[in-house]
């Protein structure tokens, strides 16, 4: 199974909340693990954005550090004009979020590239993303 998570999912190896656990159990499982570039200095915002909530000014190098580890084990989907033009369509026919919809085209291209004889599956944890993907066509793993 290749897996591809948006940074919704992404999160979630790092930070302990609601599906943490079936993330894990995903990764785990999966022959590869896919994401896009964004998906770091996404994750690294939502990082700040914890350890400013807990109080806690050591657990964003704390949870970057975890995600450096993480990081080169994963395939990752680089930024191009295709992709982020591809991303703009995605926008303005779902109504996504710009990174929303990068993470969608990159999503789409992967499962494209593969062919849907394989076995792939796109996690994310944002309802108004997973029903883009489930309308363009792109199977679900949550």
């Amino acid at each position: 199974m290749i897996a591809y998570l948006d940074t919704s999912a992404f999160v979630k190896l790092l930070v302990d909340e609601a599906h943490s656990a079936q993330v894990r159990k995903i990764v785990e499982t999966s022959d590869e693990v896919v994401t896009h570039l964004v998906a770091y200095a996404e994750a690294c915002s939502a990082f700040a954005r914890f350890a400013r909530h807990q109080n806690d000014p050591r657990l964003f190098q704390r949870l970057k550090e975890g995600l450096d580890q993480l990081w080169p084990t994963w395939s990752v989907v680089m930024v191009d004009e295709r992709l982020v033009r591809q991303a703009g369509v995605f926008a303005g026919r779902y109504g996504l979020r710009g990174y929303d919809s990068v993470h969608l085209a990159a999503a789409d291209a992967v499962y494209r590239l593969l062919g849907s004889e394989s076995a792939f599956g796109f996690l994310a944890y944002d309802a108004a993303l997973q029903a883009a993907a489930e309308e363009a066509g792109i199977p679900l793993l949550n």
